[in-house]
């Protein structure tokens, strides 16, 4: 029997409401909403508005990423958005970390927002003979382990609440979900700013890079900073991190109108 409540404690979303102006605000694979509660709080501060979801299969138990599809954390994304607007709040900006990032991403394809802010985001999964087969692969071998943390903010790693194990199943979706992604990046035409930390092991740097080039947009910027891994809003460059995106949001819902691509 399920033990109630179903999310796990302190990894819950969370809204800030304020401003007319919104930021909407995606954690990554296996993470929850809290990796990107001080990224909210900062931005609630600088006057935003600001909505935090939670993943579908995340922040609850590590089985329920045994079944959700890529398309399931696409609708959440889409949610967010929906209720922001049907809340009279906008322009949008969706910022994201890792897979927050490539879903941020590719909802501007789609979804009217003022920008996006892609924080150490892969534009492709590490190269590995198995790649092709995690699908049928995760029906007998359920989860793999991670690789060791390349956090630098050892507090706040401590603090950090994510599954221990990768599922294969989810990885699979996060892989078809990069391939959908760079098939669309030139089709993102709002203002972008590119964040990732030189020092990231988990998603190598050359992947910011890569986004970069292939993105539609004229206004796009790569910010790199130099002290962090992989958890970019938790590491010791996040305040430099969180100017830089309150800066960018602040700019685009000032200067720009909502722009978004069609399905």
């Amino acid at each position: 029997m399920r033990t109630l409540p179903v999310l796990i404690p302190r990894a819950e979303p969370f809204f800030f409401p304020a401003g007319k102006a919104a930021c909407l605000l995606v954690h990554g694979f296996t993470g929850t909403p809290k990796e990107m509660r001080w990224l909210g709080e900062h931005l609630h501060r600088e006057g935003f508005t600001v909505l935090g979801v939670r993943l579908a299969g995340h922040a609850t138990r590590m089985e329920d990423l045994y079944r959700v599809r890529w398309t399931d954390w696409l609708a959440v994304v889409e949610d967010g958005g929906h209720l922001l607007r049907s809340g009279g709040y906008g322009p949008v900006v969706v910022m994201g970390l890792s897979l927050g990032g490539a879903l941020a991403l590719l909802s501007a394809t789609f979804f009217p927002v003022a920008g996006v802010v892609a924080m150490s985001t892969p534009y492709r999964l590490p190269p590995h003979p198995l790649l092709p087969f995690l699908r049928p692969l995760s029906r007998v071998i359920r989860t793999m382990a991670k690789e060791p943390s390349d956090a630098r903010d050892l507090e706040a790693q401590a603090e950090h609440i994510a599954y221990p194990a990768l599922p294969l199943h989810g990885v699979a979706e996060v892989r078809d979900l990069l391939a959908l992604l760079r098939q669309r990046l030139a089709e993102v035409r709002v203002p972008v700013l590119v964040v990732h930390s030189r020092g990231d092991q988990a998603v190598a740097p050359e992947n910011a890079e890569h986004l970069f080039d292939a993105l539609g947009s004229e206004d796009k910027a790569l910010l790199w900073v130099a002290n962090s891994g992989h958890p970019i809003t938790v590491e010791p460059d996040r305040e430099t991190v969180f100017r830089a995106a309150a800066q960018f949001a602040r700019r685009v819902t000032q200067t720009t109108g909502e722009q978004g691509g069609s399905r």
